[in-house]
């Protein structure tokens, strides 16, 4: 499985697996579905919330770990 890194698009790990939604919305991302989040990347979208993209892609990436590791 590939890794997820800060220029993946959003719309694409959303797609990879639903299950990644709850980690943007913790950082504020409420607008999942809306055209800015289908084209922005990780690391746009943590810089437009002020969080750190590294943290949140770590999160992601040992959650998809964890899913193909079970």
């Amino acid at each position: 499985m590939a890794k997820v890194t800060k220029d993946t698009i959003i719309m694409d790990v959303l797609q990879l697996d639903p299950g990644t939604a709850p980690f943007f919305l913790e950082i504020g991302m409420h607008c999942l579905g809306c055209p800015s989040a289908s084209g922005e990347s990780i690391e746009q979208a943590c810089m437009v919330h002020g969080t750190d993209a590294d943290a949140l892609v770590e999160k992601i990436n040992a959650f998809l770990e964890s899913k193909n590791n079970a």
